[in-house]
């Protein structure tokens, strides 16, 4: 008797939890989200010599952060540092790092996930930005590895929340991105088969739309808007419609163009 009333006890407490989270999410997505204050906040960019990285610390810069540039190369970095005072940066730092090798991170900073999240579970504040991609949200023809290492980075990212959920370390927050192609050159010669509901995307407006899930402290951002959609069908949808849905998208022959940049060289 006394297991059916804890029992009882504990269902009628989640149920009232859950309704009072859908009542307040509700609520927040029809009010203006704030827009927390990044001035004097460090920012650490991997790949900040070029593409993504750079337009990413030149909006950190006009927002007064302070910026750290890590790059494998260097003189792309000293471009983006000089580039980024020019924007109103007045403390930016560039660093020579091959960020695919532990050791170098390690020489460099000693700023990894492994080394930077114990301080910030010590102060209880930082913000930890991933950037995987919608091919870490669903399998793509002709990209298994490239997948693999973004599955495995939502994973991560995820977990790591996770972690500071559990442990009440409530001033961490965690951003994960998923876009689709980007027009970086990373993908040069990728299609798609429906660009107005899955268009490859401008830098500019990627970036833009990171910066403010950042600031507005967004868990999740997908870009376009039609994978958030895609997400919820791919959950309850037969394979056979699933299937159908992609090949209408053109995401099977998304990578018949693509032009391998290292080849290239």
């Amino acid at each position: 008797m006394s297991f059916n009333l804890q029992s009882s006890k504990k269902l009628f407490i989640f149920l009232g939890k859950s309704l009072f989270s859908l009542l307040e999410a509700l609520i927040l997505a029809l009010l203006p989200k704030p827009r927390k204050n990044v001035a004097g906040e460090i920012v650490l960019i991997t790949g900040a010599g070029s593409g993504m990285g750079r337009l990413l610390a030149l909006r950190f810069a006009r927002l007064g952060s302070v910026l750290v540039l890590w790059d494998i190369n260097k003189k792309g970095n000293e471009e983006t540092c000089k580039m980024a005072r020019e924007a109103g940066a007045t403390r930016v730092h560039a660093y020579t790092c091959d960020c695919s090798q532990k050791e170098e991170v390690y020489r460099v900073a000693d700023q990894t996930y492994k080394a930077f999240l114990p301080a910030m579970i010590a102060n209880d504040h930082g913000h930890l930005v991933c950037i995987s991609s919608s091919a870490g949200l669903v399998g793509v023809n002709g990209l298994a590895d490239y997948c693999a290492s973004k599955f495995a980075a939502f994973g991560f990212a995820e977990s790591v929340f996770l972690e500071t959920f559990v442990q009440k370390q409530k001033g961490i927050k965690t951003t994960i991105v998923c876009p689709f192609f980007i027009k970086t050159g990373m993908f040069e010669g990728c299609t798609t088969g429906c660009p107005s509901l899955l268009p490859i995307l401008e830098p500019e407006y990627a970036v833009g739309k990171i910066v403010e899930a950042i600031l507005q402290e967004k868990m999740y951002l997908y870009m376009p808007k039609l994978l958030y959609f895609m997400m919820f069908l791919k959950s309850f949808l037969p394979l056979k419609t699933g299937l159908l849905i992609a090949d209408y998208l053109g995401i099977f022959h998304a990578m018949n163009g693509f032009v391998d940049q290292k080849k290239k060289l």
